[in-house]
This record gives structure tokens, C-alpha cells and sequence, in this order.
């Protein structure tokens, strides 16, 4: 099997899987419970020495 036609298959199934798993695991973290604290904190950090 080519090198390409191989890449392209995997991509095409196991890539997209992984893909689809990454994107639901970064909205669950952002969404988990106490995130927002969290989130207000860091959106501050840049502020803190003014």
C-alpha cells in the first residue's frame, strides 16, 4: 500500500476520531463545574500590576 493512500485512510477514520474526541474533551473542560473562576482569574492576569 502507498505511503499517501495509507495516510489518507487512517486520517480519514482514526484521525477524525481522535479529532472528534479532542474537541469534546476541550468542551467539557471549559464547561466543567468551577471553570469560570477559574477563567475570570486568568482574564485578569494582565491587569494586576495597573
Amino acid at each position: 500500500m502507498e505511503t499517501y493512500t495509507f495516510l489518507r485512510h487512517f486520517a480519514d477514520s482514526w484521525g477524525l476520531l481522535a479529532m472528534t474526541l479532542f474537541f469534546i474533551g476541550v468542551v467539557v473542560f471549559a464547561f466543567r463545574p468551577g471553570s469560570r473562576e477559574q477563567a475570570d482569574e486568568a482574564a485578569h492576569i494582565p491587569l494586576k500590576d495597573d
